[in-house]
């Protein structure tokens, strides 16, 4: 799913995983199906994408991302934490492991 200004709030309720990505970027392109395949092997979470472009600068802005790809672990619409760049699936993996664990510690 793809968020824009309009339905990102109806989009990101409880924990969720966000790629903010360009189309011309070679490692958001390749970062987009490692990234679906380890939230679908979840069922804690839900993965956003957020092209960059004009219509969506405002919504980059606001969750503060400054180059990309970015991905972003959201508990409703707070960032928790946030990963820039290219990272291995096993690396990546991991990260969204733990901060989604720390958000299930903070909601117990």
């Amino acid at each position: 799913m793809w968020l824009n200004k309009d339905n990102f709030k109806d989009y990101l309720k409880g924990i969720t995983v966000v790629e903010v990505s360009g189309e011309s970027c070679a490692n958001c392109l390749t970062l987009m199906p490692i990234l679906d395949s380890i939230v679908k092997s979840r069922n804690d979470c839900k993965l956003y994408h957020i092209e960059a472009n004009e219509d969506t600068m405002d919504l980059i802005n606001m969750f503060e991302v400054k180059t990309i790809p970015t991905v972003l672990v959201l508990n409703d619409l707070e960032v928790i934490a946030s990963c820039r760049g290219y990272q291995p699936e096993e690396i990546l993996e991991l990260w969204i492991d733990s901060k989604i664990e720390d958000i299930k510690k903070i909601k117990k």
